[in-house]
């Protein structure tokens, strides 16, 4: 399926939001927002994906 994710239209098999993760190799400690509404860690794995969905994936800085 096609979505958005961080503004970039890119094909994924990933059918979660964790799977989705997974997918990208990204762990730790990161923020997810699908459709601009936060998405807590727990709750990426129900989570469901479809077509056009816009996602992002933020991972916290560090400096100041």
């Amino acid at each position: 399926m096609k979505i958005i994710l961080n503004g970039e239209t890119c094909e994924v098999r990933a059918e979660t939001l964790a799977a989705l993760l997974e997918e990208r190799g990204l762990s730790g400690r990161v923020a997810t927002a699908v459709n601009e509404g936060f998405v807590p860690a727990g709750l990426r794995a129900t989570t469901a994906l479809k077509d056009g969905d816009r996602v992002e994936i933020l991972a916290p800085m560090q400096g100041g």
